[in-house]
């Protein structure tokens, strides 16, 4: 048997640095300072039961149904537990600071970008030649071929023909601009004229628009999204002295 190998943290942080993670643990250390002082300038508090609960949620994230579970990724992460409660601590500060921050300016910003949040249904055949895409686009407007007809002749792919070329609920994020321009100002349910792209022409089916609603989990997003734009600033105005 071979002699133990000896790892130091040296061994680690020189691991670290060869890896070129330096600048990424720098950014998260200062997001995590930025975080911490920008909730105590608010007044930001923590209450015991709200600990408890992210604590539950993150063992139940990582699957750690029993202490002997926990105590194991505990040490497979080299953590303590007092490491594995300031991980909690932060994950809430973080949420409460988000709340704290946009709460009231969710509602504005998604009526503004209302449009960005809407979905689509839709099926697509994507094409080689455009002459005869739209040959088939004519042939399904008259009633001599159905957009399934099509889908599943001239689909290359197995499971995407299968579904007839349904691609799911699609946000205006998810489409190319000159793909999503037409999808979104369609009649449904239409097929549209085949679009030129630079991955062929596209013959879409659009089946249903769906106009987005505040929902609850859309709202979590969107106060998410807010504040991660907020930190990155934050982040990239900070003068720091690094000890390295």
């Amino acid at each position: 048997m071979s002699e133990p190998i000896t790892i130091t943290k040296e061994d680690i942080f020189q691991q670290v640095k060869l890896s070129c993670r330096i600048p990424e643990i720098i950014e998260q250390v200062l997001s995590q300072k930025v975080i911490i002082a920008a909730a105590e300038e608010a007044g930001i508090k923590v209450e015991t039961e709200e600990l408890q609960k992210a604590a539950d949620l993150l063992r139940l994230t990582n699957k750690l149904t029993s202490a002997d579970d926990t105590w194991k990724w505990l040490e497979k992460h080299r953590l303590s537990i007092d490491d594995f409660e300031e991980i909690v601590y932060h994950g809430v500060i973080c949420g409460k600071l988000s709340q704290h921050l946009f709460s009231d300016k969710v509602e504005p910003y998604f009526f503004e970008h209302q449009l960005d949040y809407s979905g689509v249904l839709m099926y697509e055949v994507v094409l080689d030649d455009k002459d005869f895409a739209l040959e088939l686009f004519y042939a399904i407007k008259e009633g001599e071929m159905s957009f399934y007809d099509v889908s599943h002749k001239y689909i290359q792919d197995v499971e995407l023909r299968r579904k007839g070329g349904y691609l799911g609920l699609l946000r205006r994020q998810d489409l190319k601009p000159e793909i999503s321009a037409a999808v979104f100002a369609a009649t449904p349910p239409q097929v549209l004229k085949p679009i030129v792209t630079a991955k062929g022409v596209h013959l879409i089916f659009v089946e249903e628009i769906i106009q987005a609603q505040l929902e609850k989990k859309l709202h979590e997003k969107i106060a998410s999204d807010l504040f991660v734009e907020w930190l990155k600033k934050q982040v990239e105005e900070v003068n720091f002295i690094s000890n390295l």
